[in-house]
């Protein structure tokens, strides 16, 4: 078994909350969220987790910076490289945490993840049966009997992840498009950054992002397992094709909700969308309904299509 020195979670989760910060992908909140969920993530044993974590980060970070003063004129509102808060931060991890608790109390029995639940006797009510992880012996993806949970808890952070990365991806390429985008409930064309709409580039760059945290996955675990190096083959196709097809179905998901429960509202003397984070309007403003109504927010629609996707993933395991 491979053990993680305590300082090596913190170091990272330090340097990912000051990385943000520096360079204005978080905010303050975002950061203490960030060094809080990273930290949890990064302690587990398992490094899978807390890879996914680190890639997804990184990547969706740089997707923002992508075309940012063609976007800054599309959308009002629109925040430069993705300054993320607590809430958004939060939003987009939610899943993949839990996965990663879960895998602790259940595989590490001595972590304190565990013995919490040994006092709700919360495994009893799962039905999971506690098992030491040993990398050399077993495969987290193709576990013995006794762990099956194990591959359950590794196919909800893929589906996490890829439903988010992919969306960010959707989200922050998607609205470079060349051709504007049409809305997934009425197939008519809409000004770009509208949600729920959809465009080839978009889509495109959905599958790509969950292709990358399927890849991320299944290297991390090649890396640290032995037991999964010995059936690589099987890892890496399952991870991939999944997280492929993860990444397309979150977000679409995403932009369902988007397209209907999410308001989108255009101003038509700026030619922009508004943004969540859009001061409000003028009285006299000429704002325009482009789609859906105002029953989510952003955070909320992209919380929900994770938590689904990963539900999904996980119980098709």
């Amino acid at each position: 078994m491979v053990s993680i020195p305590l300082s090596t979670p913190l170091v990272f989760a330090v340097a990912l909350s000051v990385h943000g910060l520096r360079k204005r992908s978080l905010s303050p909140s975002g950061a203490a969220a960030a060094f809080a969920v990273g930290y949890t993530t990064l302690s587990v044993p398992l490094r899978a987790f807390g890879i996914s974590l680190i890639i997804f980060y990184l990547a969706g970070s740089r997707a923002t910076k992508v075309g940012k003063t063609l976007k800054k004129q599309l959308e009002e509102g629109h925040q430069d490289a993705g300054y993320r808060n607590a809430a958004q931060v939060l939003c987009n991890s939610l899943s993949a945490v839990v996965a990663a608790l879960l895998w602790s109390a259940f595989y590490e029995p001595q972590s304190w993840q565990s013995r919490i639940l040994d006092l709700g006797h919360v495994n009893e009510y799962l039905g999971v049966q506690k098992m030491p992880y040993n990398l050399e012996q077993w495969c987290p993806l193709t576990p013995p009997p006794a762990a099956t949970w194990s591959r359950a808890l590794l196919f909800v952070t893929l589906g996490h992840f890829a439903c988010c990365l992919g969306d960010t991806l959707a989200s922050e390429l998607g609205i470079l498009s060349r051709s504007p985008p049409i809305l997934i409930t009425t197939l008519k064309p809409v000004p770009p950054g509208t949600n729920g709409g959809l465009s080839m580039v978009g889509t495109l760059a959905s599958l790509m992002g969950g292709l990358i945290m399927g890849a991320t996955l299944a290297v991390s675990l090649l890396i640290q397992s032995t037991a999964c190096r010995s059936e690589w083959i099987g890892v890496v196709t399952q991870l991939v094709v999944l997280g492929t097809l993860a990444g397309g179905l979150g977000s679409l998901l995403d932009s369902l909700m988007g397209a209907t429960l999410q308001c989108t509202r255009f101003l038509n003397n700026t030619k922009r969308i508004l943004t969540d984070e859009a001061p409000a309007p003028a009285a006299d403003a000429d704002v325009k309904v482009v789609s859906g109504y105002d029953v989510l927010t952003n955070n909320q629609v992209n919380l929900l299509s994770s938590i689904a996707t990963a539900a999904i993933l996980g119980a098709l395991a």
